[in-house]
């Protein structure tokens, strides 16, 4: 009997627990027959009850596990405590606002033991009920970053998946601390079954992420995969000087041939505004790299754990 771990990342998420416990668990009772499971929690510093709902899951479900951090670290953070953590063959990830249905565990695993597939992913087909400008923003992310990147980043695509032991440990070797899941689960490779389903709205709560947190985390993703920014800023300092040279010799020779002094003082300085702008531009792009750099020769763990029930139960059969 295989074991499946599934990693369950939470965030102020009191309201969506039990609810999520409940439909996870009909799923875990249709299979057991053939898998045990194990359920693990990552409570990434939440600031409600979601912990002490955990914790009463914990208490009456033995295969429910549970980590707390020391304060909120992010959700990348919590899926790499969860991938470090779990102990099945299987490991899946899925939000626990069920906007991820945890009955396409069945056909996920259906395909991953009878068909030649490593992972099972999901995607959105529909982004029906989500703002109209997050979805323009985010179909412009997806085709903005499968231009300039090697990584390529399916449209709609979800942290929803099912991997094997050989895709998980491949990710866990990749340790840096800035994270982009979506790319790092395409980049380690594997063979790769989408799933489609149509957008579900949250059961319960709000989502604690904003218009502002997702457009951080899309330049996280583009500065994590390509360094296409950096050599746009090289190409327009090399066209702009080159353009800054020209006009020099337009200048003089205009003044020597002329004797007419070049007026228009309204434009000088729009000018000069345009290519101060690309030059504060090109400079935020590199401190974007560099800060990136600082941060990864900190050395700092990925994540700091107050509590965890795990060591209660290494010795304990997952069942």
């Amino acid at each position: 009997m295989k074991n499946v771990s599934i990693i369950v990342p939470c965030y102020n998420e009191e309201e969506s627990v039990n609810i999520f416990y409940e439909r996870i668990k009909e799923v875990i009772d249709s299979l057991s027959n053939s898998y045990s499971f194990e359920v693990i929690f990552v409570n990434d510093g939440s600031k409600d009850d979601t912990l002490t709902n955990i914790k009463t899951l914990a208490d009456s479900d033995p295969i429910i596990r549970y980590i707390s951090f020391s304060r909120n670290f992010g959700k990348e953070s919590a899926l790499y405590a969860g991938l470090e953590k779990s102990t099945g063959d299987y490991v899946v990830v899925i939000d626990v606002d069920l906007q991820d249905p945890p009955e396409l565990i069945v056909d996920m695993l259906d395909i991953v033991e009878c068909e030649d597939y490593d992972i099972v992913a999901t995607r959105r087909s529909t982004r029906e009920g989500e703002p109209i400008i997050r979805s323009f923003f985010a179909r412009m992310f997806y085709r903005l970053i499968n231009r300039i990147s090697d990584v390529q980043l399916v449209d709609g695509a979800r942290d929803y998946r099912l991997m094997t032991r050989q895709v998980v440990d491949s990710i866990l070797r990749l340790c840096e601390y800035n994270r982009f899941s979506k790319g790092l689960f395409n980049w380690v490779g594997f063979n790769t079954k989408w799933l489609e389903f149509e957008n579900i709205q949250r059961t319960a709560g709000e989502s604690s992420w904003s218009f502002w947190s997702l457009f951080n985390y899309s330049i996280e993703g583009i500065v994590a995969f390509t360094t296409v920014p950096l050599s746009i800023s090289t190409l327009l300092g090399v066209i702009f000087s080159i353009i800054s040279f020209i006009m020099i010799i337009v200048i003089v020779l205009r003044k020597i041939l002329f004797s007419n002094p070049v007026e228009g003082w309204t434009s000088t300085v729009s000018i000069i505004l345009l290519l101060g702008g690309i030059q504060l531009l090109s400079i935020g792009v590199l401190g974007k790299y560099l800060e990136k750099t600082y941060i990864e020769t900190k050395n700092r763990p990925i994540y700091i754990i107050k509590e965890s029930n795990l060591d209660d139960n290494k010795n304990q059969k997952i069942e």
